[in-house]
């Protein structure tokens, strides 16, 4: 493991350009065209054959050891969140790194770099798939559907994206350190269904003739106050999230607005429980928009499954840290995180693990939010996935064996796990009026 430790330890400078590099250019996601061309230029001159994500950003590369076994994934996230606020935010866009990722990319760069080390993959055996992928951070829903729409993507994120196109077909584990406060794991995090909620209603001049039209935003305001009704029908232990924003209440204030446009997430610790909440949001939100006479398009997408991370993985990553960086404290829970991550979908068909590596401060998602100590959050994270790797992909991947052996999965494939997704999305107009007196409504 020194030789390994030495090997990132050489490339320091380079992994804390990195870090920085893309901190000063935060890009949300399937947008990440500068930081994925900075990745790629990274990966080209360090000797990499790369194949490149059709039509988005992103890419991932496959090192063979030339000795059988095994085949890992090592992934990092591209894209930003938006936070206005944020000191550093882009003045333009409002994104910001108050997410970590541009730390995960630098130290992505300190793994690949690292392994291209004289004699470094002598040490491994099977081979190592190394990718940087987009689109973790599920919001711009409106521009999603759009992209969507013109069948640019599939799915809303990332992971999910590259695993429908089988750019990880052929990998048989696969893990991915993200940046937070301390070194710890999870047990596991919640999932969620996506939603774009349009409510429909008539316009009409807000000054002269008011009762001719139809509000909108009340509506969704309405909408709003039911929603809020019913969360103390959410059991604990589902771990029931939902946390909807207006994206758009009108169009100008001297008319009655004929659309409103809200998007939430439906979070939940399993997927029985984020479809069983989202049916009762489903139903407070069209029971407001036939309060006011206004119509509903709920149109809901799968966001993404559960997290399970694989208590055999999970001891792969404890030990790596004892091994790698044993100066950190790494600790484990056996807590849900409320957080989600694509992470999840590929925990459906394979072993996972999920952990976070320490260096950053303030409240994730917060304009507060940075990296304070880039040597924890780049360079120990980077010790800590080779320690990972060393484990699972040496002494003929024996550790490696023992996991797929024992893995259980969700699913039998991708393809029937993609099927089930496919499943949770639905849209149209729920409320039928044509009936006169007798309306009838679709909470599904």
């Amino acid at each position: 493991m020194k030789e390994l430790n030495l090997a990132v330890e050489k490339h320091i400078g380079q992994i804390l350009d990195a870090e920085r590099f893309i901190w000063q250019h935060p890009e949300t996601g399937y947008k990440e065209f500068e930081t994925s061309a900075y990745m790629e230029r990274i990966f080209r001159e360090l000797g990499y054959d790369l194949v490149m994500a059709e039509g988005i950003t992103g890419f991932y590369t496959v090192l063979d050891t030339g000795k059988p076994g095994p085949e890992v994934l090592i992934l990092a996230e591209l894209d930003s969140i938006i936070c206005p606020e944020h000191k550093d935010a882009n003045p333009e866009t409002g994104a910001v790194h108050s997410c970590g990722h541009n730390a995960q990319c630098a130290a992505m760069v300190g793994v690949a770099a690292a392994l291209k080390e004289p004699g470094i993959l002598d040490k491994f055996c099977g081979k190592i798939r190394l990718c940087v992928v987009p689109a973790e951070e599920l919001l711009e829903i409106e521009y999603r559907s759009k992209l969507m729409d013109e069948g640019k993507i599939r799915y809303f994120g990332g992971k999910s994206e590259f695993l429908s196109r089988g750019y990880f077909d052929g990998v048989d584990l696969a893990f991915m350190v993200h940046t937070s406060s301390s070194f710890t794991v999870n047990k596991s995090n919640a999932g969620f269904i996506a939603k774009q909620v349009i409510y429909k209603g008539t316009a009409a001049h807000a000054g002269t003739s008011p009762w001719d039209g139809v509000n909108a935003l009340y509506a969704a305001n309405c909408g709003l106050n039911a929603v809020n009704a019913i969360r103390e029908t959410f059991k604990e232990s589902d771990v029931i999230r939902v946390h909807p924003i207006i994206a758009n209440g009108g169009a100008m204030v001297n008319a009655i607005p004929e659309k409103a446009v809200l998007e939430s997430y439906v979070r939940g610790a399993t997927f029985d429980a984020v479809c069983s909440a989202n049916r009762k949001v489903n139903r407070a939100l069209i029971g407001a928009a036939l309060s006011i006479g206004a119509n509903i398009d709920i149109i809901d997408r799968p966001g993404y499954a559960p997290l399970i991370n694989d208590d055999n993985m999970i001891e792969v990553a404890s030990d790596a840290a004892k091994l790698a960086i044993p100066e950190y404290e790494f600790t484990n829970s056996n807590a849900i995180s409320s957080g989600s991550t694509d992470m999840g979908d590929l925990s459906c068909i394979m072993p996972v693990v999920h952990p976070y590596a320490g260096g950053a401060v303030g409240r994730p998602h917060g304009n507060d939010y940075e990296i304070k100590d880039p040597i924890a959050a780049c360079v120990a994270s980077a010790k800590l996935q080779l320690g990972m790797l060393l484990i699972l992909l040496s002494d003929s991947a024996k550790r490696a064996k023992k996991i797929i052996d024992e893995f259980k999965p969700q699913f039998a494939s991708k393809e029937e796990y993609l099927a089930f997704v496919d499943g949770l999305s639905k849209s149209g107009d729920r409320i039928d009026y044509s009936n006169g007196n007798k309306v009838t409504v679709d909470i599904e």
